[in-house]
């Protein structure tokens, strides 16, 4: 069988399987849900096997350390795994919900339902936890996913995806719920993103040169996860001990994720009370630090930044320092640099505060916290299908409800359009 037909086959079984899973009860899903947690954490083992298979090959290619973290499934990241579909069976069935009703002058009811979109095609790098993460979502939502992750992660996605189907298959849940392209060449990309009508959304996760490309090339709606540039602004009136945590965090706690923080702006009133000590403590922990020259003229030690560098997502331990003038300094930064992902201010000033919140267009903004809390197990929303940088149907994590749409309901007595 070509590629263009063992795509198509795939996209129809999973455009089956949409059919099917609309149908099933909350208490049905959720029974699936749950043993699909149980079923990822008894095989882990397994699953490990697997994963070393696509670690060796990794490192043989020489991919970069944040590919290979992102890469690894260690016992407690299939644990975070089993627990979020343990979370997502918890979560209030979005599907069926009337979120709006009113009445008209002629007496008729008029309102919106949850409805699952249908077949929801995922194309995504290196984390095979996407795999899980995405099943949940959709399952419970009602859609059939088509997974489509990358080469480096053949092995390790396949087994999870074995594992899933194999509960879908025990509890009398159409397979094509959970459908596999196991073809890594970039032909079955291309195919799928012309299956308008069998597919109903595509939402890639990855590289920037992955989304434009799947962008340029669909023709069906695409749910943009552009890279994530994200800042924190130390404020003249931060706590300096929360700000250094917050700060540290953002970078240090896993640099190969799309919501650590690449640049990191500080008010040059506080700027040589606040960097030396912040700037040790990245050291120490390895991290390659870039300044402005207002920051090299406090700490001659570090790279000379590039306009370039306020542009890069590095995913990696290198960070950007930059001083600016105050908040509407750092905001003007934000707008020109930041891609829209998380921002973030560590400020005890209120009003500061609010405005940061209401005027940095970003699709999360915090107060006070690291932008490692940009995500949707973190949310409450038991996983997350990606981060949306768009603007249109879903932004930011995208949880349940958003891989829902909505229909009009109408309730009438026998009215007719005069």
């Amino acid at each position: 069988m070509d590629i263009k037909s063992f795509v198509l086959k795939k996209a129809q079984e999973a455009k089956e399987g949409a059919r099917a899973i609309a149908k099933i009860s909350s208490e049905r899903k959720n029974s699936a849900l749950i043993k699909m947690a149980d079923a990822l954490k008894k095989k882990t083992k397994e699953l490990q096997r697997e994963n070393r298979k696509d670690l060796a090959a990794a490192q043989k290619k020489g991919l970069s350390k944040a590919m290979i973290d992102r890469l690894t499934l260690t016992t407690q990241r299939i644990e975070d795994m089993a627990k979020g579909l343990i979370e997502i069976a918890a979560l209030p069935d979005p599907v069926g919900e009337i979120i709006k009703m009113w009445r008209r002058p002629n007496g008729m009811e008029v309102g919106r339902m949850r409805v699952p979109i249908g077949t929801i095609a995922i194309i995504y790098e290196s984390r095979p936890n996407v795999t899980a993460d995405a099943t949940g979502l959709c399952l419970k939502a009602g859609n059939a996913v088509i997974l489509r992750g990358g080469s480096e992660a053949i092995n390790s996605n396949l087994a999870i995806v074995n594992i899933l189907r194999g509960v879908l298959r025990s509890e009398g849940i159409h397979e094509g719920v959970v459908t596999f392209i196991n073809i890594p060449d970039r032909e079955a990309v291309m195919e799928m993103l012309k299956l308008e009508g069998t597919i109903d959304l595509v939402i890639p996760r990855g590289g920037e040169g992955l989304i434009r490309a799947v962008t340029e090339n669909s023709r069906i709606p695409v749910l943009k996860h552009y890279k994530g540039v994200c800042h924190v602004f130390v404020d003249r009136d931060a706590d300096f001990r929360m700000a250094e945590d917050i700060c540290f965090n953002a970078k240090v706690q896993r640099p190969g994720t799309c919501n650590a923080m690449e640049t990191m702006l500080v008010d040059g009133k506080i700027a040589r009370k606040f960097l030396p000590a912040a700037i040790k403590r990245f050291k120490d922990a390895g991290v390659l630090l870039k300044g402005c020259p207002a920051t090299l003229k406090i700490d001659k030690s570090l790279e000379a930044a590039k306009e370039e560098d306020f542009h890069a997502e590095y995913l990696d331990k290198i960070l950007n320092i930059k001083i600016v003038k105050d908040v509407d300094d750092a905001m003007e930064h934000i707008a020109k640099y930041s891609s829209a992902h998380t921002d973030s201010i560590v400020t005890k000033d209120y009003g500061k505060a609010m405005r940061f919140l209401r005027e940095v267009d970003s699709a999360s903004v915090f107060v006070n916290a690291s932008t490692r809390l940009s995500d949707g197990f973190q949310f409450g929303l038991g996983a997350e299908m990606g981060i949306s940088t768009d603007k249109i149907h879903a932004r930011g994590p995208m949880g349940l409800e958003e891989l829902t749409c909505t229909k009009f309901i109408v309730f009438g007595s026998g009215q007719l359009r005069v």
